[in-house]
């Protein structure tokens, strides 16, 4: 007999319950990405989102996965995701990647985003890091507005490696798409099925229907996309030593429409400029 698998749709209940997480998320993720800036510790950031987290009710999910001891994932300029917070001080000209999460009644949230931290001695690498993180940005609204006319998952990847094509100057002569680590479902727990590509793949993948809710988080390089894990065994930094840019949000497919679960407006404001107005889960 073959065991039965889980469906990856959830109900419009189900839907709701992720609602509260979602915005927790968010919320623990703004407060970290306001207190980079230098001389502050990736500790010290991730302590701020912890408090967050905790005062609203929930747990952070990272510490959830077997082996981490941390609320937050920081990685700074040649990491690329899964950064440990510690000791390391921010400095200026820093690019600076903040992955949150947060589980409240088993339900949970997962969203990223991507600091740059001025740099006046240094313009010219503040505005290149910002070209990085915004387009980086860029590409993954352009895969969560996909979600509204998609018929499949994998659609979303077309989207995001489309619109960065379409924005080259972000990456100077070279750009890199990491293929390593990629997207996931989301629900009771943090990382679930399916997998959601930040590229163009030949597979569909599963149908886009009400019920799906995905995290979808395009990491971008300015050199080359090949990485190594450091001795910490967490921590994916660039072969080249190029910077990285990483951002992240979970989206809830419903009857209704998208609703971006990790952004307190639904995802309003990033969906504008694809002329994708989310709905709120009823």
């Amino acid at each position: 007999m073959r065991p039965l698998r889980r469906s990856i749709y959830k109900s419009p209940a189900q839907l709701r319950l992720m609602i509260e997480p979602g915005l927790l998320t968010a919320r623990a993720l703004e407060a970290a990405c306001a207190a980079v800036r230098p001389g502050v510790t990736t500790a010290e950031i991730d302590s701020i989102a912890e408090s967050v987290i905790v005062a609203g009710g929930g747990k952070p999910n990272f510490k959830m996965e077997h082996g981490y001891h941390h609320t937050l994932c920081v990685s700074v300029n040649d990491e690329v995701v899964h950064g440990i917070p510690g000791a390391r001080i921010i400095e200026a000209g820093d690019i600076v990647s903040i992955d949150c999460g947060a589980d409240v009644g088993g339900w949970n949230g997962d969203s990223a985003a991507t600091v740059v931290v001025p740099d006046a001695e240094r313009p010219d690498v503040q505005r290149d890091n910002e070209r990085l993180s915004q387009t980086t940005a860029g590409s993954m609204w352009a895969g969560i507005a996909r979600l509204v006319t998609a018929t499949h998952l994998n659609e979303v990847g077309d989207a995001v490696q489309g619109y960065i094509e379409a924005n080259p100057d972000a990456f100077g002569d070279e750009y890199g798409i990491i293929e390593d680590y990629i997207g996931h479902g989301i629900g009771r727990s943090m990382h679930e099925e399916p997998p959601v590509f930040n590229y163009r793949v030949p597979m569909q993948g599963p149908a886009v229907k009400p019920g799906l809710v995905v995290a979808i988080e395009p990491m971008m390089v300015g050199g080359s996309p090949d990485t190594v894990v450091l001795d910490d065994e967490w921590t994916v930094a660039t072969v080249d030593g190029d910077v990285a840019a990483h951002w992240e949000h979970s989206i809830a497919v419903h009857a209704g429409g998208i609703w971006v679960l990790t952004a307190e407006d639904g995802g309003a404001a990033g969906l504008a400029p694809f002329g994708v107005t989310p709905t709120p889960i009823a």
